[in-house]
């Protein structure tokens, strides 16, 4: 299946970045919190909260890693089900958009959950750092 093949592909790419921003993001705090320390200096609430926004959005790609991981495999299931017998992937295409849906799900909880917000508990509360 030639479009699942590029859909594959095109994900492996959103990966790669994903992985390269993580690392990128990792080795920015790494440096200012060695500048911070080099110059003895004292951080303030505001410089706390962009450290921590940081460190969320890296907890985000790696959601997004994750989710991106989940479909390439389910995505490999198929196309090998396909490969070896259509009935059975006609079964295993209904079961992918199951997969599918249910990585899009646990996706956005993650979203929520970063942004202070679970399924339990009102919008109105959020995550308090420290």
């Amino acid at each position: 299946m030639l479009i699942l093949n590029s859909l594959d592909s095109l994900l492996e790419h959103i990966k790669n970045v994903q992985e390269d921003v993580v690392n990128l993001s990792h080795d920015s705090i790494v440096k200012i919190n060695g500048f911070i320390e080099k110059n003895n200096l004292e951080v303030d609430d505001d410089v706390l909260t962009a450290m921590q926004y940081q460190d969320i959005v890296s907890q985000q790609l790696n959601a997004t890693i994750e989710a991106i991981d989940s479909m390439r495999s389910a995505i490999e299931v198929f196309s090998h089900t396909y490969k070896n017998d259509e009935n059975l992937a006609t079964e295993s295409i209904t079961k992918l958009q199951e997969k599918l849906d249910a990585t899009l799900k646990e996706a956005q909880d993650k979203k929520d959950r970063f942004s202070g917000k679970s399924a339990l508990e009102d919008a109105d509360d959020a995550i308090e750092f420290f």
